[in-house]
């Protein structure tokens, strides 16, 4: 079942931004699911639902820095559209009806992480995915899998990669000042 996405439907949402980069850094290469899609124009995906599990056509993965950091005074929002809602375990809500240019807009604060289901209930085809993340440092896979976190601070860290909604690898890094690390999920 292919479903069209909101735009900018996969977004990874950082919780913790504005940290103090430090000088490690982490590159690598994640092996996607092969893709019978054509090649990504302006940054649109589908939502894949195969055996309840939820994906992205073409594969792409989010790889992210997994630790302690501080948490911000205020966390960030995101401001929807139409008549949004998710059943979502990490956020369950409903923003109700209205149109565009009522006021104020509603807004939801996504400030657990997890995966974030959007659904529109006056157009049934639009779907969205949020990722919710407890870190700052996160970045998207290139179309070839390709990754490069940098400015990361020094320590003991767990590098995830959100693959689908029921596939998220991880391994245990260690950051020395002023390293890069080559760190393939194969």
């Amino acid at each position: 079942m292919n479903l069209p996405l909101l735009p900018a439907a996969l977004l990874a949402v950082a919780l913790l931004p504005g940290l103090a980069r430090g000088e490690a850094s982490v590159e690598g290469v994640v092996t996607l699911p092969p893709s019978r899609a054509a090649p990504v124009m302006n940054q649109r995906y589908e939502i894949i639902s195969e055996g309840g599990t939820l994906s992205t056509s073409p594969p792409l993965a989010v790889v992210y820095l997994e630790g302690a950091f501080p948490r911000p005074a205020d966390p960030p929002t995101r401001q929807v559209a139409q008549k949004d809602f998710s059943y979502s375990p990490s956020k369950r809500f409903d923003l109700g009806r209205y149109r565009a240019d009522e006021r104020p807009i509603p807004a939801e604060v996504f400030d657990v992480p997890g995966l974030v289901v959007l659904r529109c209930d006056i157009h049934e085809h639009m779907r969205g995915l949020i990722l919710v993340l407890d870190t700052p440092h996160f970045v998207v896979t290139e179309p070839s899998g390709r990754y490069r976190l940098g400015g990361l601070p020094a320590g003991h860290y767990t590098l995830k990669v959100w693959l689908t909604s029921r596939t998220t690898l991880e391994r245990p890094v260690d950051l020395p000042d002023g390293a890069t690390l080559h760190v393939d999920f194969p």
